[in-house]
């Protein structure tokens, strides 16, 4: 498995940039990421922690060095304001296949950053990495995330029942897709 390369410069499209996390995010990413919403959709830790900030940077630089998954911190362009995460995670080197997850933090929303992100890190992921295909998931009930990756141009492709395991339950999933033939 090829490692992910380094960003030499932020990915940008005037308004948006993503960038490598650093240890300098840590104490910035803690309040943001203890907000509702971020627990109720991911699978961030809550309460969170330093130590849980620590380990995200820590491991995520892991997994870019032996080519699992590239994480990138989103910042406005205009004052470099740190407004989220996004990633691209490998699921296939063979099918050269990958999978984007994102959040947005709550004073960011609404402004239109994740489908700006989303758009920059599959093109990326299209024309630097070679993918062929990215995909995104998003639970049936989250509407929002669902509307980001329509708003970044991804193709709805149905629902994946019982996809991921959630308390007494399995939780449906809403699988969206790009190709590289439609960026």
């Amino acid at each position: 498995m090829p490692g992910l390369p380094r960003l030499d410069q932020p990915l940008t499209d005037g308004h948006v940039a993503l960038r490598e996390w650093s240890d300098d995010d840590v104490e910035a990413m803690i309040a943001p990421l203890n907000e509702g919403e971020i627990a109720r959709w991911t699978r961030v830790p809550s309460p969170y922690r330093r130590e849980h900030a620590e380990e995200f940077v820590a491991r995520m630089g892991a997994a870019r060095r032996v080519g699992e998954e590239l994480a990138l911190a989103i910042v406005g362009t205009a004052d470099g304001q740190l407004l989220g995460s996004i990633s691209i995670r490998i699921t296939s080197w063979e099918h050269r296949r990958g999978e984007l997850g994102y959040l947005v933090f709550a004073h960011a929303r609404g402004r239109g950053a994740a489908p700006r992100a989303a758009r920059l890190l599959a093109r990326f992921a299209f024309e630097e990495l070679g993918l062929r295909r990215v995909g995104i998931i998003a639970a049936a009930d989250n509407v929002a995330s669902q509307r980001v990756a329509e708003k970044a141009g991804f193709t709805r492709e149905g629902v994946l029942r019982a996809y991921l395991d959630s308390p007494g339950e399995g939780l449906d999933m809403v699988s969206f897709s790009l190709l590289a033939s439609d960026a």
